[in-house]
This record gives structure tokens, sequence and C-alpha cells, in this order.
């Protein structure tokens, strides 16, 4: 099923692969020379609900929280296979009132930096089956496509019809952590 998805494109994933229990979200980037970028890129999902905002600030998962608060999606203190973050998403674990799970890359220091997404050579996020990390599908790079931005909403997992889809997003932020909150109603 590995294949790479352009901006806005979606897969059905469990009406492709029936039994899929979970995925692992691998975010992956080259920085290149840029050390203190690479050291400053922060890795986030959001669990969100019927109308796109975050339930509550626990549902926002990252290096303070490596938790959802019921285990459904876990952020791994050692990433595997390349990638530099990887996220556990767990179908059974996700609570009914969870509609979205969205993966955000955000560049975590101030604008006085001027450091921004648009220096990455690469930026992608691979989806691989939970059960033996065989890669499903991963993103186009979104590098090319990113100059001022300090945030980007890489994708999502979504319900559908009683089952579960995903979508590449590549939605930049010049405004990094603060546009991602305001829009997904994550209070900082």
């Amino acid at each position: 099923m590995s294949s790479v998805m352009m901006r806005g494109a979606n897969v059905e994933l469990t009406r492709e692969i029936p039994g899929l229990s979970g995925l692992v979200l691998g975010v992956t980037w080259d920085a290149g020379a840029e050390s203190v970028l690479d050291e400053n890129l922060v890795t986030a999902t959001v669990l969100c609900g019927a109308d796109g905002r975050a339930l509550s600030g626990e549902h926002f998962v990252f290096f303070n929280q490596l938790d959802s608060p019921d285990l459904s999606v876990q952020q791994l203190e050692q990433a595997l296979g390349g990638d530099q973050d990887q996220v556990e998403v767990h179908f059974a674990a996700v609570p009914d009132d969870v509609e979205r799970i969205v993966v955000v890359l955000y560049l975590n220091e101030g604008t006085a930096r001027k450091r921004t997404l648009g220096r990455l050579r690469t930026c992608r996020l691979r989806v691989l089956d939970l059960d033996g990390n065989a890669e499903l599908v991963r993103s186009e790079d979104f590098a090319p496509l990113l100059s001022t931005e300090t945030a980007i909403t890489l994708g999502e997992v979504y319900r559908h019809r009683g089952g579960w889809k995903f979508k590449v997003l590549g939605q930049g932020y010049s405004s990094g952590l603060v546009g991602i909150a305001s829009d997904y109603g994550i209070p900082l």
C-alpha cells in the first residue's frame, strides 16, 4: 500500500487494511547543518472533537506530556526507522468523542531567532502499521513548500463511516505554535 500522498489527498486505512489496530506516525526532517533548528523542532499531536478543536489541554501530546489522558495516543521517547519523532495511535483506545488526531511540527523558540521551517531540506510524515511497522503511506516532502512558517500541520487521522482515514494537510503557520493553538483551541 505504500505510496507518496500530496496535500489534500486521503486514504481509507481501515477499509484498505481490515484488522488494522493502530498506527505509528513518524515525522522525519533534515535540517542540514542547522543544528540549532534541528534541536528546536517539536512534534505534537492534537486530539480533536467534532468541532475540530482540542478536547482539552491534556489532549495536546508533546515532549512535556507524552500520553493522551486515555493512553490512546503516545509519543515515543525513542523513534525508530530513521524518523526523528514517532507517535503511536491505538484505535481501540481512542475515546468516542475524539474525531481527529492531528500531527503538527513547530519550532520551539522565540521569533527573535529568525529561524523558520523554510530552512529545512526535507520534512515528511510517514504512516506505519502499528503491528510490524510496515510503511503504509507517506506525505510529499513539505520542505520545498515552506518559507517563513514556524509551524505546520502535517496530517490527520480521522473517523469515517466506522473506520479511520488519513489525510495529508501541509498547512503552514507563520505565527508558530500560537497559530496552531488558536485554530485548535489549545490553551497555552
